[in-house]
């Protein structure tokens, strides 16, 4: 017999103290999953060629287009509505089920017709043996959710460490073995397949799917406005590939590609799971704006004091980072992991709105803006890819900082903050990384050493010192704060 609701288990422990300790395991574990992630990839991309991933490429425009759809913010109001009772969690599931089976039909299909656009016909195949990954999706996405209402993130890092370490093997022997394109195509599957499985043992999500919807409407709508907001993002990160995918070959689509990869490494691998926990967090806190807005603040300068030497730091080194990580074939790609440096920290800073409106209950406001940057930034990279590929990069320099004065406009209010509070919190990263570049470009100069690995030690030294002087000199506050919040002072 179904209990009448289940809600999120009462904490044994503060909130703070579950954050905490769900911070630690999740971007611990992220941290220890992408080192292993990287490694592999980065041996990958010197056995492999631009032509390969570029197809891949590709293919993923079609497969996240497509994801905007498998039920993600379905999974979302299993962890934002407080009472949820079992049937509804049958419900959910059963939705989960019914999408991404549809889905993975729907590419199937039109596999041959993204072959076209593309003038690449082996994108047929690649995209159908894809669609095989829809039927992890409901399982994974199902678990993560009762996991994270629990604000039980360990075992979900445990599962994403063993599935990262799997999927890293894949790779290593599908290059090692010839596999060629299919190597990237072997990867994510075991991946996502390893994923699913686990995390619904770790949930014990032992569940019939339920079809028969009536009285989840309330889900739906808020998983639908969630969706929404998602598929309107498909413009914003995938629209230069589209662009690219047709205006330029396979190997040139490959170069930029990585270029993207190197420089979106840290808004892809450290920022998500660290939104995982705040969604979860604000969404229990979401009564007590003070506390949200609190936390918002602190968060952001956190990310923040961290992100921006990574991007900026990577924009003054890109041609020995480039040399010395993927290999002389690669070296294409420097100019663009330059030009996509600068633009990367406003990315970063945009990606950390959506978990705070939506978490408390205005997932409308990023759905709004979201369609806002949908006709934004096709327009900046159709205007750019008319220069070359190096165009379609800088146009990112123009439209993220637009796009994150936006952004501001719509989520501070909901947030409850001023502009003057916000620009306090990254303030100090931004100064302290423009004296950072200043610095690293003038010992580049003066000193001129001639080796890739000389030269990136001696810009790692010198900015990584004033860097960390700037801080202590003049946002020593900011710098104390951010090391409370690691160590829970």
């Amino acid at each position: 017999m179904e209990s009448p609701a289940e809600s999120a288990p009462a904490p044994t422990e503060s909130l703070h103290g579950q954050v905490r300790r769900a911070v630690i395991w999740r971007s611990g574990s992220q941290i220890v999953g992408q080192i292993v992630s990287w490694a592999s990839t980065f041996l990958v991309i010197r056995l492999l060629t631009p032509g390969d991933y570029g197809l891949v490429a590709m293919t993923g425009v079609v497969l996240l287009l497509l994801n905007m759809l498998n039920g993600h913010g379905l999974a979302n109001a299993l962890i934002q509505h407080g009472d949820v009772s079992r049937r509804e969690q049958r419900q959910v599931f059963g939705m989960l089920l019914l999408l991404n089976l549809t889905l993975g039909a729907v590419q199937f299909a039109i596999a041959p017709l993204a072959a076209a656009y593309y003038r690449e016909p082996f994108v047929t195949d690649l995209l159908r043996v894809q669609s095989l990954l829809y039927l992890t999706t409901p399982f994974s996405s199902f678990a993560y959710a009762l996991l994270a209402r629990r604000m039980d993130f360990h075992r979900q890092a445990q599962v994403n460490l063993l599935s990262s370490f799997l999927g890293a093997l894949a790779a290593i022997g599908g290059a090692y073995g010839g596999l060629g394109v299919w190597t990237l195509v072997l990867a994510p599957a075991v991946l996502f397949v390893t994923r699913a499985v686990g995390l619904t043992i770790a949930a014990e999500a032992w569940m019939w799917p339920s079809f028969d919807f009536r009285g989840a409407g309330h889900l739906a709508r808020y998983g639908g406005v969630v969706a929404g907001a998602s598929l309107l993002g498909f413009a914003q990160s995938q629209a230069d590939i589209l662009i690219a995918g047709r205006w330029f070959d396979a190997h040139t689509v490959g170069v930029y590609t990585t270029a993207l990869f190197l420089t979106q490494i840290f808004t892809n691998k450290v920022v998500p799971p660290l939104n995982e926990v705040a969604f979860s967090a604000y969404a229990r806190m979401q009564h007590d704006p003070a506390a949200v807005a609190n936390g918002f603040l602190r968060s952001v300068r956190l990310v923040m004091l961290v992100a921006v030497p990574f991007f900026l730091g990577l924009t003054v080194t890109a041609g020995p980072v480039v040399t010395l990580a993927l290999g002389d074939q690669w070296r294409e790609a420097a100019p663009l992991v330059a030009l996509l440096g600068i633009a990367m920290p406003f990315m970063a800073l945009q990606t950390l709105f959506p978990p705070v409106v939506d978490a408390m209950g205005r997932p409308g406001i990023t759905a709004r803006t979201t369609a806002i940057g949908a006709v934004l930034l096709p327009i900046a990279f159709l205007i750019g890819g008319r220069f070359g590929i190096a165009g379609l990069a800088a146009a990112w320099i123009v439209a993220h900082p637009i796009l994150l004065g936006i952004v501001l406009h719509r989520a501070l209010p909901v947030i409850g903050l001023s502009l003057a509070e916000f620009a306090t919190a990254v303030r100090p990263a931004f100064a302290a990384g423009v004296a950072m570049v200043g610095a690293v470009v003038l010992a580049q100069t003066i000193v001129a050493p001639g080796s890739p690995a000389a030269t990136l030690a001696l810009s790692v030294v010198v900015g990584g010192g004033v860097y960390t002087a700037m801080l202590l000199l003049f946002a020593r506050p900011a710098l104390t704060d951010a090391i409370a919040m690691l160590r829970r002072r």
